[in-house]
């Protein structure tokens, strides 16, 4: 067996990491780049858009595309071609579903009430009016107080702004997202948030909740613009099959080329998700700046 595997070679063999590790040493990363990090420019038009979504897709090495949401205000914002379920198909979805559909299938949804087999999107999005006695999921919490504690501490938009919610892949959206949806792995999602602290010198932040991912992933984003990490709920899990180690990195579409030119620089450096490779092994060869610290300590450094 080959003993060396790059991250990229080794997700075409579909290696586990067992496997990996039962191979031997991993390459160590190749010299960074000379060329300068490309600094991000607003997205002005669809074209950056798509672009930004296919350089996701690969640096990041993702299995489904990155996802395009935009809030709708009137059934004019919907562009030809977008499936309709219910109008065009006569069939009902979750919203997780639909995302399902965009991420995966590469299809434009355009999700109305009408189309809403799942009443929490419909209400956090300001869809429809929950009934005035209403108390939320009594059953995943303990009590009556519980429940609307929970209700009070759930975000969404005021009733009546949006009509529904429209979806595609990135990379061919033909409509400026409001937010973007990743679903990735938890190394993929690191290499997001080194971008992030990168370019805006944040450390991420996020409630969680195992309810409502369809809520949680766009609501709070669009509130205050700012990046979000959401765990599948487990009705999308049941419903829209995301792998148990994905999760949901949500990204401000303002801030997608931000994200992009992050990702771009740790990628020019050798350092980005495909780069990182597996060396476990005592006394590895240790960066530079490691070495300058342990000398300022008097310990060894190795040769």
């Amino acid at each position: 067996m080959k003993n060396r595997y790059s991250r990229r070679e080794a997700m075409k063999l579909g290696m586990s990491t067992a496997a990996l590790g039962a191979a031997g040493n991993a390459i160590f990363p190749a010299k960074a780049s000379a060329s300068s990090p490309q600094e991000a420019k607003p997205a002005s038009t669809i074209t950056d858009f798509n672009k930004c979504g296919e350089e996701m897709e690969r640096m990041l090495i993702l299995r489904t595309s990155p996802i395009a949401v935009k809030m709708l205000q009137k059934e004019a914002d919907i562009p030809k071609g977008a499936i309709r379920p219910k109008k065009d198909q006569g069939i009902h979805l979750a919203q997780c579903q639909a995302f399902a559909m965009s991420r995966r299938q590469k299809m434009t949804l355009a999700m109305l009430k009408e189309d809403n087999w799942c009443p929490a999107p419909m209400s956090g999005y300001g869809m429809v009016k929950p009934p005035e006695d209403y108390v939320g999921y009594p059953s995943m919490v303990e009590n009556q107080e519980a429940s609307k504690n929970l209700e009070k501490a759930s975000p969404g938009f005021e009733y009546g702004k949006y009509i529904g919610v429209l979806s595609a892949p990135l990379k061919n959206a033909v409509f400026d997202p409001d937010v973007v949806l990743v679903y990735c792995n938890p190394a993929q999602l690191r290499s997001l948030l080194f971008a992030v602290k990168y370019k805006e010198g944040i450390l991420m932040k996020s409630e969680f909740d195992p309810l409502r991912s369809c809520v949680f992933s766009i609501v709070p984003t669009m509130l205050t613009g700012e990046f979000r990490i959401t765990v599948p709920d487990s009705g999308e899990q049941i419903r829209a099959m995301p792998a148990e180690e994905e999760l949901i990195f949500s990204v401000p579409g303002k801030k997608i080329q931000t994200l992009v030119a992050g990702l771009r620089h740790f990628e020019e450096m050798k350092f980005g998700y495909s780069h990182l490779n597996y060396d476990m092994r005592p006394d590895f060869n240790q960066p530079d700046h490691y070495k300058k610290m342990f000398k300022t300590w008097g310990l060894d450094t190795g040769k």
